[in-house]
């Protein structure tokens, strides 16, 4: 695990590389730090999981986004370093950079929607907010002041670019760099989600439908080895892809709102107290 601080005390961060095989977030972060502009709060960027990243796979010994809380003497690589990750980052409000094989744009993901992360969510450049709430389980979104986005496509130059622009938009939404003058979109769209899509096991999948638009009953959603899956009341589809999981398409979802609907903090998480607002290097 590779930690850069600038600052004493950090209560913001930034984690990359949790899936050593989704480079956006890596090289968003060491973009921005190859020339670190002033930044006016102590914050921390973190690349999570070195060993997997360097291999280009997903993770070594099982997924760290499933391992949290994970476990000092864990037999796993994953097991060890989600300790680790989850030591380091308490107290801090968290940006964690993904990619997906679902969506080309970037989409937020949070526990559950408060004023905090709606504030930071209303100046990120994303299209939906998604609450995980109880389909979380073991992952780093399960914990308070977490935002976790899909930055666009696995290995994408797109990804890498939505993954730079997410950062300094959190950044500035929590204090740490100077505000650019983003004014807070209250009009994006929240998901909740609200089950598993699974698929069988088959040789080839399709997929039918757009992410965040309404599938009517009826519709066929996707197939597998030509089968039809039809869906048997309307839905959101979400994080829904013919390869990105083994045993499930993805995610059924309702929509709940819009950030408009929520009591949005005024600065995102630059409302917690401030230790120093001169610039730090």
């Amino acid at each position: 695990m590779r930690i850069r601080e600038f600052g004493e005390d950090p209560e913001v961060a930034v984690v990359a590389g949790v899936h050593g095989d989704e480079p956006c977030g890596p090289d968003a972060v060491e973009s921005l730090l190859a020339e670190p502009p002033a930044f006016e709060r102590p914050v921390k960027f973190v690349v999570a999981n070195e060993k997997a990243l360097d291999r280009g796979v997903r993770y070594l010994d099982e997924d760290l986004n499933r391992a949290f809380p994970g476990d000092a003497d864990a037999a796993s690589h994953e097991g060890r370093l989600a300790r680790r990750l989850v030591t380091e980052l308490d107290g801090c409000a968290t940006l964690a950079l993904h990619s997906t094989q679902s969506y080309a744009g970037p989409f937020a993901l949070v526990d559950t929607v408060d004023p905090e992360t709606a504030g930071i969510c209303a100046r990120l450049p994303v299209d939906a907010v998604v609450e995980t709430d109880a389909y979380a389980g073991g992952r780093l979104i399960d914990y308070p002041r977490t935002v976790e986005v899909e930055c666009g496509l696995q290995w994408s130059e797109g990804a890498v670019e939505n993954a730079a622009e997410l950062v300094r938009a959190f950044l500035a939404a929590t204090g740490v760099l100077a505000d650019p003058g983003r004014d807070p979109r209250d009009d994006v769209p929240v998901f909740r989600l609200a089950g598993r899509v699974s698929k069988a096991s088959a040789d080839e999948y399709e997929v039918f439908v757009e992410n965040f638009e309404r599938v009517p009953d009826g519709v066929p959603f996707a197939a597998a080895d030509g089968e039809k899956c039809v869906a048997e009341e309307p839905f959101y589809p979400i994080l829904m892809s013919a390869g990105g999981y083994e045993d499930v398409f993805g995610y059924a979802g309702e929509r709940v709102g819009r950030l408009a609907d929520y009591e949005v903090s005024s600065r995102g998480a630059s409302s917690t107290s401030v230790r120093s607002r001169s610039s730090i290097q």
